[in-house]
């Protein structure tokens, strides 16, 4: 099983055991079982009932087509299958996939999957992440949550680890390892050479990226706040 090597922040480096061709494969027959069930189910029902309007089965059909997307949007990147495999779909560095991202993998799934005789099998075998094509181009992996394995941690770099702590901005989470090293080595430098009006535009644009307005008395507190707060979900994860 191949590893993909993350680091978040300066702090913890954590190993992603990438999942198999074999389990990707079991999860979607999972999926399809719980699919193809549920449209049967559907149309028996509506059957049973004597329902011929189009608009009485247009939920049903949409909601058989997105089953993908729609799961792995509001769950975190898992589907069903996903879930009971074990598995999650992750970005290449390890943070949470966009909106555009997971709509990208499920629309190259036709190139994939049955319409082509599965030919996203070939760059699955052959890419040391397993990736199909809609994983390729969307910058994803599925990683296997129970392989995590967290090494090199310094507990002094953790000051969230007291006893009690809760996160404020759940949001943190959302962001990627480059944002959050822009956001360490900002502080860095603004300890340096004192430079607070640029640490008042980078706290002004996660504000706005994350729609989010600071609870804190000033920028370089609320930064450091992310920090934690995202190492906080980086450990809860693992």
């Amino acid at each position: 099983m191949a590893d993909t090597g993350i680091l978040t922040g300066q702090y913890v480096r954590i190993e992603q055991a990438v999942a198999s061709v074999g389990d990707r494969i079991l999860a979607q027959l999972i999926d399809w079982v719980v699919v193809y069930s549920y449209l049967i189910l559907a149309i028996w029902i509506e059957s049973e009932l004597k329902i011929d309007k189009p608009w009485v089965v247009i939920p049903t059909l949409l909601l058989w087509l997105f089953y993908t997307p729609f799961l792995e949007v509001m769950n975190q990147g898992q589907t069903l299958g996903k879930k009971l495999m074990k598995m999650r779909v992750v970005k290449a560095d390890g943070s949470r996939p966009s909106l555009g991202a997971f709509i990208m993998r499920w629309m190259l799934f036709l190139v994939d999957g049955p319409m082509t005789s599965f030919m996203g099998l070939i760059p699955m075998i052959m890419t040391k992440s397993n990736q199909r094509l809609g994983d390729l181009a969307a910058g994803t992996i599925v990683v296997k949550l129970q392989n995590y394995k967290k090494i090199q941690v310094s507990l002094d770099e953790y000051d969230y680890l007291m006893k009690n702590y809760t996160p404020r901005y759940a949001q943190a989470a959302d962001l990627s390892l480059e944002q959050i090293e822009i956001i360490r080595r900002t502080l860095l430098q603004t300890e340096e050479s004192a430079n607070y009006y640029r640490l008042g535009q980078l706290s002004e644009k996660v504000q706005q990226k994350l729609g989010i307005k600071r609870a804190e008395p000033n920028d370089e507190q609320f930064l450091r706040r992310i920090l934690r707060d995202y190492q906080y979900y980086a450990i809860e994860e693992i």
